[in-house]
């Protein structure tokens, strides 16, 4: 399944949405880092997150240390960003 790689304009439209999030230095994915209470916070985040990403086949890198998570949303077969990272934006957003 081909998909369609986000434009310039396009990217800003959702970095408008998620002001949250930072366009990687690269310019292929957005990050943001999350902070919680502590690891419980930080890991049932993760858990609600990683059934939503299963169940829409669209998995985001991250790393978590103690309370830290940090996501980085890209779309590998569209060689960066696309709809699939705004989309899975919007659901993480709705997990916090």
């Amino acid at each position: 399944m081909s998909v369609h790689r986000l434009s310039e304009p396009e990217i800003a439209a959702m970095l408008a949405e998620f002001p949250g999030w930072t366009l990687r230095a690269d310019g292929h994915a957005i990050e943001r880092t999350f902070k919680f209470a502590d690891f419980n916070q930080a890991f049932g985040f993760m858990t609600r997150v990683a059934l939503y990403a299963d169940k829409v086949d669209h998995h985001p890198e991250w790393s978590n240390v103690y309370n830290t998570v940090e996501v980085a949303l890209t779309t590998h077969d569209a060689g960066g960003l696309s709809t699939r990272d705004a989309a899975m934006a919007r659901a993480i957003e709705g997990y916090l």
